[in-house]
């Protein structure tokens, strides 16, 4: 089995060493890879009440025939043994008393019980897919016995092959009329009818009354109040005496600090502040949970007892027997009716996100790589731009270009802005949208929540280039550079050496991060420019009283950045281009060619002149 974590919560606000804590004191749970009944501690459940199927007709010796022949289902138990007891028999009733009494004592009554059943569905894990386009709509069905069903159609999971149902169902059953549980996961489809995926089924009977105790798991702490509250009608120190007394078990004897039962004493840590009285109860109570966490050291009549669990059980589907069909992580809650009245059912619905917006303000680029040559003088150079994007095609937007980077610096002052829903529990972000044009509805997707920018070099008459790229997940990402001469790789090691932090918790930050790409003949990172970018997180509701534009769009305008004026698009300004790229560089070449062109317009001139002047010297003109 596995322990997780119950239904816990983030403190955003919370320093790490109080988050760690924090975590270290949260309630735990088992999550049961299988059936709980698969498990070996319990047996089956089947500790003195057995199932045998009864049939009709002749067995043919053939299992699939065989199965169409049951008729019904016969519940007890058989044994046989001498009278008085050898002596290697069994020192134990199945309740623990002397077996030379019989070894059916104080067994229940078969007469009808009324049980208020609880059945929670947490989430389907890899269901078959029932639809075309390789997905399925899953929802719920839930029978018990011969009852109506619950028929959850209304809210099945759009395109989902682990869907999270957070479902609880709540049914009144009586046994051992209505005791077989079955819960079914069914594909739903706009046109025909809807198609069983797959179904598990579950026999409660023999869950109410096995010793293991699987009406309602045994949690790990006692608490009254907040996520982990105790949800059985019933307080550890009642259940305790209850089992000792039907097990005929010297004991609970409290102490200060202790408790005895048989042979074996039991501690537990106990943190209370309330009055002696208050004092003195709860410790009791955090006792009786130390001994039924430990039921099975207790001797004679001792035995693990269920805790509070999460099973996994596979689902199949009568027409495709043996191949499973995908899982359900669920468990079952059961109380008897003629008891007091349990707490109010857990509240297991899936988490809703949390709205947000993301800001992030790219101010300057430097040391960009220089992939361009300039179309006259062959200088290294290129037009950067930056893009960004968290969702993907659909949220990415790109800065303006710095046209003529001739150092790798680029100055943009643009605001990028991403709405984002996001789950705190699970630190992804929530996207829902329409797969198709022609979806019936929305389809929700889970990413993680990472930032990707990229630079780019702009290319007039051919695609663009790809420079470098940075991704930033915003819950553990290295804080910025304060310069551009301190961003190095070295920023985005992984090994623990470079601390983390989260934007959630800081909700701004400004800084230098690197770009980079991967040499494929190496397989290393190398630089390829650096970034200063400011990320700032708003809530929804921040967002609204403090709005800000796109780029440097109104509201909350930036500035221009203060860019070269040699920075410009060479072809749609001749007079800048004369200026900035052919008079920059060949200054003192075309002062030379204007020079040496009037030298010659002159000698041209004198040449061209001199003959007829020549003429009127000589004939005194």
């Amino acid at each position: 089995s596995v322990t997780g974590f119950v239904n816990s919560a983030f403190n955003l606000d919370g320093e790490e060493d109080n988050e760690r804590h924090y975590k270290d004191h949260r309630a735990k749970l088992q999550i049961y890879p299988n059936e709980l009944e698969a498990q070996p501690e319990f047996s089956g459940f089947r500790d003195w009440l057995h199932t045998f199927e009864l049939y009709r007709g002749k067995n043919m010796g053939n299992e699939l025939t065989d199965e169409g022949r049951i008729v019904g289902k016969f519940k007890g138990s058989l044994k046989i043994y001498k009278i008085p007891l050898p002596a290697d028999i069994e020192d134990k009733t199945v309740t623990g008393g002397d077996p030379q009494y019989g070894l059916f004592q104080s067994l229940p009554g078969n007469e009808p019980i009324k049980v208020l059943v609880r059945v929670y569905v947490v989430k389907g894990n890899d269901l078959h897919p029932a639809d075309m386009n390789g997905k399925a709509d899953p929802y719920l069905v839930v029978r018990l016995g011969n009852a109506t069903p619950i028929n959850d159609k209304e809210n099945y999971i759009s395109k989902q092959l682990n869907p999270m149902f957070g479902k609880c169902f709540e049914i009144e059953a009586t046994f051992p009329m209505e005791s077989l549980l079955t819960v079914q996961v069914y594909d739903w489809d706009l046109v025909g009818m809807d198609d069983l995926i797959g179904e598990t089924k579950i026999d409660l009977e023999n869950r109410y009354y096995s010793r293991h105790r699987a009406t309602c798991g045994i949690s790990q702490r006692f608490d009254t109040l907040g996520y982990n509250s105790w949800r059985d009608p019933l307080k550890p120190t009642q259940i305790l005496s209850r089992l000792c007394k039907e097990g005929k078990v010297d004991g609970p004897h409290y102490q200060p600090g202790k408790v005895r039962v048989e042979n074996r004493i039991f501690t537990a840590p106990v943190d209370d502040t309330e009055d002696e009285e208050g004092v003195r109860k709860s410790m009791e109570e955090h006792l009786a949970l130390a001994v039924l966490n430990h039921w099975e050291e207790i001797p004679k009549v001792g035995c693990k007892l269920v805790p509070e669990h999460i099973e996994t059980r596979p689902l199949y589907n009568p027409d495709k027997p043996g191949i499973e069909q995908g899982k359900l992580e669920m468990w079952v809650d059961m109380f008897p009716m003629d008891m007091p009245a349990p707490p109010p059912a857990v509240d297991i619905s899936p988490r809703k996100p949390k709205s947000y917006e993301l800001r992030c303000i790219i101010w300057n680029t430097d040391d960009v790589v220089l992939e361009d040559d300039a179309f006259f003088t062959g200088e290294k150079m290129s037009d950067i731009y930056v893009k960004g994007w968290i969702k993907g095609q659909e949220d990415m937007q790109s800065t303006d270009i710095h046209y003529r980077s001739l150092t790798g610096e680029g100055n943009f002052n643009w605001r990028f802005i991403f709405p984002i829903d996001y789950l705190v529990a699970e630190e992804k972000i929530v996207i829902s949208r329409k797969e198709t044009l022609f979806s019936w509805d929305e389809t929700e997707t889970k990413i993680p929540a990472r930032l990707n920018l990229q630079v780019w070099d702009a290319d007039h008459f051919s695609a663009d280039d790809f420079l470098g790229a940075l991704t930033l997940d915003l819950n553990r990402f290295p804080r910025g550079a304060k310069s551009s001469k301190l961003c190095t790789l070295n920023m985005l090691k992984n090994d623990g050496s470079v601390p983390q932090m989260s934007l959630f918790k800081q909700k701004r930050v400004k800084g230098w991060w690197p770009f980079a790409v991967k040499n494929e003949q190496t397989d290393e990172l190398e630089l390829t420019g650096k970034v200063e970018a400011e990320l700032h997180l708003f809530t929804s509701d921040e967002a609204e009283k403090h709005p800000a534009g796109q780029g440097r769009n109104e509201p909350d305008p930036l500035e221009k950045p203060n860019r070269p004026d040699s920075s410009f698009v060479w072809f749609l300004n001749p007079l800048k281009s004369l200026r900035y790229i052919l008079w920059h560089n060949y200054k003192w070449m075309i002062i030379k060619v204007i020079i040496f062109l009037l030298l010659v317009a002159i000698l041209v001139l004198f040449f061209y002149s001199m003959p007829g002047y020549s003429v009127k010297k000589i004939f005194g003109a």
